[in-house]
Parts: structure tokens; sequence; C-alpha cells
């Protein structure tokens, strides 16, 4: 592909990734529909509560839908119930609030400031969410039969009730403290619509849930500003406006972008053998500078080079390894020829020559010496 045609095509899938960015965002900003919110009473999905609130008021509760705790406290009475799930936004300052409505309260799945909403309860441990035998006198448990509970151990304060035991607690906890009664669940899941078909879990949440006329159900408000400026009011920053979806969706834009680049990048093409413009031979490369050394009268030099190339070459004949020093080889060559190890010393270690001749003597008895070793 030519580079005009890759340029082409680059633009063609940004255009391409931008009109389909431009087409998600509204979707994606417009945050999740109550058919898709978890224990809303108005959520048809699974884990919706449609199917609940439709039960309870064919029982005769009236359900009342609060998007945020300061309408719930508001609708909040003598003779209500106050349902908060996890599902719910709340913060400490809300959560005092709504433990000082009016009314009875039932706490399901994991909320938050518990200590706030059900004083005196402490958490046990986690349970495996299971059909579970109640196990107690409470009468609206035993009525119901085996539900599908866990998810959170619950230990009472003194005097409370508890049903469906799971380790050292119970899945069900009920007690009554300054004029309200307080029910916690450490699992919603039998509320659901997946669920609320199953063993006694829909005879559970309605006895639970229908205890009172009102039942006043807590849940997300549609409004994701509305919900990020929590009961207080107080305004929230712009990356805690942007729904998760949102930060999900430039996740992966960008690691598609990225995948693409990989793919559709320039490559380094196979390797091109390029002739040399000149080629010279071994030989000459020696007489040059052979040459360069005898015009600057370079003959430390020369003969250093000499020493040190014999050297090399003998270490290995010798069994030595290449970082031996001169007068090592040296000594072992003696060895191994039989000669005085004080000649070949100063042949391998001695002083520079005084002229070309001793230059080129120097170059003779190397190579004489190499040979003896050789032929040893």
């Amino acid at each position: 592909m030519t580079a005009t045609r890759r340029r082409q095509a680059a633009w063609v899938a940004l255009l391409a990734a931008l009109v389909l960015g431009a087409a998600a965002l509204p979707v994606l900003l417009t945050g999740r529909q109550p058919d898709g919110r978890p224990l809303d009473p108005a959520g048809t999905s699974l884990d919706g509560g449609a199917a609940l609130a439709r039960l309870l008021e064919a029982h005769g509760v009236r359900v009342v839908r609060a998007k945020t705790p300061d309408a719930a406290v508001s609708a909040a009475g003598p003779f209500t119930l106050l349902l908060v799930t996890e599902a719910s936004f709340l913060d400490r300052g809300a959560a005092g609030r709504l433990a000082a409505a009016f009314g009875d309260r039932l706490v399901v799945g994991s909320v938050p400031y518990l200590d706030v909403l059900a004083p005196g309860v402490r958490k046990d441990g986690p349970a495996h969410t299971r059909s579970r035998a109640p196990e107690c006198a409470l009468r609206e448990a035993v009525r119901a039969g085996s539900a599908y509970t866990g998810g959170t151990s619950y230990v009472g304060p003194p005097g409370s009730t508890g049903c469906y035991p799971a380790g050292d607690g119970h899945t069900l906890v009920r007690y009554t403290a300054g004029g309200h009664t307080v029910t916690v669940l450490g699992d919603a899941s039998f509320m659901t619509n997946l669920r609320l078909a199953e063993d006694g879990n829909a005879a559970l949440a309605l006895n639970l849930a229908g205890a009172r006329p009102t039942l006043v159900w807590l849940t997300e408000p549609d409004d994701p500003v509305q919900a990020a400026g929590g009961a207080d009011g107080e305004a929230r920053s712009l990356g805690e406006l942007i729904p998760d979806g949102v930060k999900w969706a430039v996740f992966q834009l960008a690691l598609a972008v990225a995948v693409v680049a990989l793919w559709r990048g320039r490559r380094l093409g196979p390797v091109v053998v390029e002739r040399l413009p000149v080629a010279v031979r071994a030989s000459e490369t020696v007489e040059g500078r052979g040459r360069l050394y005898r015009s600057r009268r370079a003959r430390d030099r020369a003969a250093l080079a000499l020493r040190a190339a014999a050297a090399d070459r003998l270490a290995p004949r010798l069994g030595l390894p290449r970082t031996a020093t001169a007068q090592e080889v040296a000594v072992a060559a003696a060895a191994r020829t039989g000669r005085d190890p004080a000649p070949v010393v100063t042949l391998l270690c001695g002083p520079p020559p005084g002229d070309d001749a001793a230059l080129v003597a120097l170059a003779a008895h190397l190579d004489t010496l190499e040979r003896q070793v050789r032929d040893s």
C-alpha cells in the first residue's frame, strides 16, 4: 500500500471512530434507565424490583418510590416502613436523617453506614448466598419458610431475633430500639425479579416489606446529577458527574486506536543488501598501516602491535586464557619449547626496537617462536 492510500485509510478510520463516538456519547451520558437499575420498584430487569412492587400493591400496600434520602424522610410517617437497599446513594449525614425519620426500617444488602441505620448490629462475616431454613420464631420468616439468603452474616444487639443462621451469626436480624423496628438482611437478591419466585422468597419479601400500609422505597435517582448532589445538595466535581460507562468507553476507544496503530503502522521492510562502492583487500590494509607507521617512525607502536598479536595467537595454543599477560605467555612458551625464559620474555615484553632492521628482526623472531610452539 502506498503512502497516499495509507493516509486515506487512516483518515477514514478516524472519521468512523468520531462518528461512532458521537453516536454513543449521548446514550452513555444519559445513564441507566429504570429498567436497568438494580432493586428499583420500577425496574423490570432481572435485578430490578418491579415484581415485588406489583405484589405489594396487589396486597394493598402503597409503594412510594423515593429518589433521594430527603424525599424518603419527607414521605416517612408513624405507619410507614422505610426500605433502604444497597442501590441507595447515601452519605453519613443522609444515613443519620434516615435513622431519625418516622416509622420502621428495613435495611437489605450491603448498605453503607450500617452503624447509623442499625445501631448495635455488627457484621460477623461473609455468608454464601443459598437457600436457608429460618430456624427462628419470627412470624414473617416462619410463614415464608426457606429463602435465598446470605451475603453477610450479622450479630444483633441483646434482645434481637436472628433468622437464617450462617456461621456464628444470622443473615436476618430484627430488633426494636427507640420506638423503631429495625430489620437487617445480608443479601437483597431474594427480592429481585430473578429470585422472587424461588423458594419462599416472595412470601418473605412480602411479609417484611408489607408490614406497614405504606412502603417508602429509597432507590437510585433517575438523574445522575441529582444523585451526585446527594441529600445535602453539595456540588460534586465533573469527574464524579461522568458516568462509569463513559470512562470505560474512552478506555476502550484508546485501546482500539492503539491496536489499529500497531496493525496499520509503518513497518520496516526486508533487509536490503547494498553493494559497497570499493572492495579493499586485507593485504592492502596491512600494507597501508605499515607505511603509515614507517612515515611517522612509529616503531614502538608497530612492535607493540606485533607482540600483542603474537601473544593473542600463542595464548590458546598454550592453554592460557585470552586475559593472560604477555609475560605469562612468554614463560609458558619457553616451557613448551624448552628455551631459556629470559630471551622469550624479552622478545614479547622487551623495549621497542631502535631501527627498522631491529623491527624486521623482531617480526622474524616472533614468527619463529610461533612456529616452534605450533610444532612442539
